[in-house]
């Protein structure tokens, strides 16, 4: 390579260069404006590394002789706008004849562009609307994108969906959540409040898992649930030592009729606000601190004391509220046979309604959803952007493992 072919590849900005371009400065604007010093240092190194990439991907140099009849050669210039921390700045993206040319430093977006994709799928994972979504990407990158393009990069996640979905699953849980959120599904022209059941899991190895969502199909509360184990069952789950789950009526037959063994709790937090709106305000202050001496007691057995004399404090003025946690204490008091360790892992659901606090927010924007299946693709979406922070098992697990172990012997694996 001659030198002058060797500069003009090279020929970045020199130290003179930039020291003479300092020295015209009057002000900060002068420095980080939009027609800043660094907007233009910037614009003209990136200019000349994206002549480098074209002379590298024709295999020769401007002028070149080699290049004559090459079938292929320069062919001028687009504008490109780029978004930096000092403002935007437009550059000149050099081109070549036959449209070959793909800039790596500067990539040239388009529909099968993969970090495109990326930002769509991102973007949409968040909850981000459609409109959104394009109003985002003209404005840092100045692509247009069309909802047809955002539909059909998300479409393509389709099959990781039902991967994700019908998954294998380990064969032994320590504990499984179960709960639901609601949205809005368009459903024969009208939109109406759809469940989304979900499982979420901690295996022995105490990471947490969430094991699927499940759209509603019209059926709700426990038969729906019965369907939901099943699949469980059917993806290679064994067993089940413990589920934690709300107030609904028939969870436990649900459950004890695919997982005869797995202990069901209750939880505790949903059953103090099923029977405070019993209560009237007034006596709400007093009911809860009589009813703490239960739920908080160090045993059963004091707990079961304390539960009589809730009842009769309270039986007689607030029967409803009292009969909830006489008729329900075998599930609601599952969590006095274990350790303090244990106890507050299954003593409430909050596990997963943490999980579901993080769904809500991604769907919160969205009115309506179309289909089950663009349902399921922002949930799957969101699953993967809320567990990839779900590194560490759950605390004191190595504690919690040698409690499981001796309580649950003759179901623990050796």
């Amino acid at each position: 390579m001659s030198e002058r072919q060797n500069k003009k590849r090279f020929d970045l900005p020199s130290a003179d260069k930039v020291q003479e371009e300092l020295s015209k400065a009057e002000s900060m604007d002068d420095f980080f404006g939009r027609e800043g010093i660094f907007s233009k240092l910037f614009a003209k190194t990136m200019e000349q590394m994206l002549e480098a990439e074209l002379s590298d991907h024709l295999g020769y140099e401007p002028y070149e002789v080699k290049g004559h009849n090459s079938g292929n050669n320069r062919n001028g210039h687009y504008e490109k706008k780029l978004r930096t921390s000092s403002g935007d700045v437009e550059i000149q993206v050099p081109r070549d004849r036959n449209g070959s040319f793909e800039p790596k430093i500067v990539p040239k977006y388009g529909k099968n562009t993969n970090e495109l994709e990326e930002k769509i799928l991102g973007l949409y994972a968040r909850g981000v609307s459609t409109r959104d979504i394009q109003d985002t990407l003209h404005e840092l990158y100045g692509v247009d994108v069309s909802p047809s393009l955002i539909s059909q990069v998300t479409d393509k996640i389709w099959e990781q969906v039902e991967a994700w979905q019908n998954r294998p699953l380990e064969a032994i849980y320590a504990m499984i959540y179960l709960d639901a959120i609601h949205i809005k599904l368009r459903r024969d022209g009208k939109v109406s409040n759809t469940a989304v059941h979900i499982v979420l899991g901690v295996g022995l190895d105490g990471q947490r898992d969430v094991l699927g969502h499940w759209v509603a199909d019209g059926e709700e509360g426990a038969n729906f649930w019965l369907s939901v184990m099943s699949d469980l069952q059917n993806r290679g789950v064994e067993d089940i030592f413990i589920a934690s789950v709300d107030g609904l009526t028939g969870f436990s037959e649900a459950i004890h009729a695919v997982f005869p063994k797995t202990q069901v709790q209750r939880c505790v937090i949903h059953q103090i606000r099923n029977s405070l709106r019993y209560v009237s305000h007034k006596d709400r202050k007093a009911f809860v601190g009589d009813l703490k001496t239960v739920y908080q007691a160090p045993n059963r057995e004091t707990a079961e004391t304390n539960l009589l004399k809730l009842g009769e404090l309270w039986g007689q003025k607030y029967a409803s509220a009292v009969r909830s946690w006489e008729n329900n204490w075998e599930e609601l008091s599952t969590f006095f046979d274990y350790p303090a360790e244990i106890r507050r892992l299954i003593y409430t659901t909050n596990t997963i309604e943490g999980y579901n606090r993080q769904l809500r927010k991604v769907i919160k924007n969205k009115a309506s959803f179309p289909t089950i299946q663009s349902v399921r693709k922002m949930l799957y979406l969101a699953n993967v952007h809320i567990t990839k922070k779900w590194t560490m098992p759950v605390f004191s697990w190595a504690v919690i493992l040698n409690q499981l172990a001796i309580r649950f012997g003759d179901r623990f694996p050796l």
